[in-house]
Parts: C-alpha cells; sequence; structure tokens
C-alpha cells in the first residue's frame, strides 16, 4: 500500500456538517444504532429512524446476525429502497452503526455510509437533537444478491488460519490479557474465560478516533496497524467481544485504509472464550 493521507473510500464518511445540510433529502435514510437503545427516544437527529442492536441486529434464539429476510424487512419499515443510500450513526463513536453498516455490505446492500464522529460530534458541535418520530413511508426491501462471504470470519475459519493471518484483537488491553472478560462499564458476560486468541495482536478499537469521536487521519490509522505488523499484505481477521467493535475496526482497515482482505469474526470472544479446547493465551 503506497503512503498517502487519503482516505482509500471516502464515499464511506459523511461529516455532521454535510448531514446537517441533507438532512429529509429523498435519497437518503438515516439510522441511529446505540449501545443504549433508550439513547434514541430522549432524543435524534430530526428524521432518524431508531435501530436497536438486540432486537434488530441479532437474531432473537440463534447467536447470530440477523436473518437475510429479517434485517430485509427492517430496512423496509425503516423506508429503505435498493437505491437509497443509508446513513448511519449512533453512541460510543458508532460503534453499533459500524456493526450495521458490516452487517449492510455484508448482506449485499452498498448505499451506505458512517456519520463521521456519530452522537459524541453531534453534542459536540452543539447541533440539536427532536424526540419526534419520523415519518416514514415503508417499503418492501430485498437484498440483491447473497451474503458477501468474505467480509466475515467463523470460528473454524480463525482456528485453521491461526498463524496465517494478521489476527486483530481490538478490545482493551486487560480484556486482552484475561482480567476483564467484558469493558468496564458493560456486564461481564458470555465468555466462560478470559484472555486472547493465540497470535492476535491488541490494537485497541479507540486508538482508532480522535476525542470528537472521528477517525483519525489516514496517515496515523496507517502507523496504528503497522507497528503492530498488520500492513495489509496479507489477510486480516479483526474480533472484539461480540463483534461490534471489531466491526469499527474493519471499517476502518477495509474502507478508509483499502486493506485487501479484511474480515470480522463477529463470534469473537463471547464465542472463542467459551469453546471447547480452543486455544487461549494471557
Amino acid at each position: 500500500m503506497s503512503d498517502t493521507t487519503v482516505i482509500v473510500n471516502s464515499q464511506a464518511l459523511v461529516t455532521t456538517g454535510w448531514l446537517a445540510d441533507h438532512l429529509h433529502e429523498p435519497d437518503y435514510s438515516l439510522i441511529e444504532v446505540d449501545v443504549d437503545p433508550t439513547a434514541y427516544d430522549r432524543g435524534h437527529i430530526e428524521g432518524a429512524f431508531g435501530w436497536d442492536w438486540k432486537r434488530d441486529l441479532q437474531d432473537p434464539t440463534v447467536r447470530d446476525l440477523a436473518s437475510r429476510e429479517a434485517l430485509a424487512r427492517k430496512l423496509g419499515e425503516s423506508g429503505v429502497r435498493p437505491d437509497t443510500t443509508v446513513l448511519l450513526y449512533g453512541d460510543n463513536n458508532n460503534w453499533f452503526a459500524a456493526y450495521a453498516y458490516w452487517a449492510l455490505k455484508y448482506y449485499g446492500h452498498d448505499r451506505v455510509k458512517l456519520v463521521d464522529g456519530g452522537r459524541v460530534k453531534w453534542e459536540a458541535e452543539g447541533r440539536s437533537y427532536t424526540t419526534e418520530a419520523p415519518q416514514i413511508e415503508k417499503t418492501s426491501y430485498a437484498f440483491p444478491a447473497e451474503p458477501r462471504e468474505e467480509l466475515r470470519a467463523y470460528k473454524e475459519d480463525v482456528q485453521s488460519s491461526l498463524g496465517k493471518v494478521g489476527l486483530v484483537d481490538v478490545r482493551s488491553p486487560l480484556e486482552f490479557s484475561g482480567q476483564l472478560l467484558a469493558p468496564e462499564n458493560l456486564p461481564q458476560e458470555g465468555a466462560q474465560r478470559g484472555g486472547h486468541i493465540p497470535t492476535a495482536v491488541n490494537v485497541p478499537w479507540a486508538t482508532a478516533v480522535q476525542p470528537d469521536g472521528s477517525f483519525k487521519n489516514p496517515e496515523e490509522l496507517k502507523r496504528i496497524y503497522a507497528d503492530k505488523g498488520i500492513t495489509g499484505e496479507r489477510e486480516v481477521i479483526a474480533y472484539c467481544r461480540i463483534g461490534e467493535r471489531s466491526a469499527h475496526t474493519w471499517f476502518v482497515l477495509q474502507e478508509l485504509l483499502g486493506f485487501d482482505k479484511v474480515r470480522n469474526y463477529d463470534g469473537s470472544w463471547t464465542e472463542w472464550g467459551s469453546t471447547v479446547r480452543a486455544p487461549i493465551e494471557k
């Protein structure tokens, strides 16, 4: 990858200023996805439709993504057509907005962008919220193709590729070391053991963002990952605890830096840390 300060896919991001100038335009659908789903009801950007990550992006009975059909229905309920550009934002510097972005790309909706900085930046700029629900004209939506499995890694993929790919653990250092099973502000749930997958390097997701929630410049991002041996010269698999923070890192590596092959292991530590005979390092 050549030395450049240019974002490879500049179309993957829009600024908060751009969003403020383009609210309610018919070709866009604004969707908020938060770690705390109640944040939307307390106030959201005018015209935004709220998704609950547990209800709308997860299967209700199986530890998996929402099905292709379920997510297509949710897009239809949100007024999205195949030619609609979905604009995603949320709290926690876009954790679950990035997860929704990855899920839509995985299922084949390419017209999707992140609002750089999400709620953190919108609020820091003193921009307004509303509690009024948007008026949405529902559509009948269907994904145009089969899922892109090259964007997703499963446990078996990780097991068979240990030492052959760049494996990035994007959790906090305390989670990586095994001292915590989850972020300090979230419940300790989901995994039986602490630690990390062998050969993984620790590049916490937060190292990619600035205090206002927006992404650091590409040259700095490239250096952050190169310092840990993640250069894009080989396949990269990112993981965290349940897949949302690693989707954020997937977005950085795939969309902003243009690495050739990046996959998100969304089963992440809740699966690996509870799997019989799965190797763990501390």
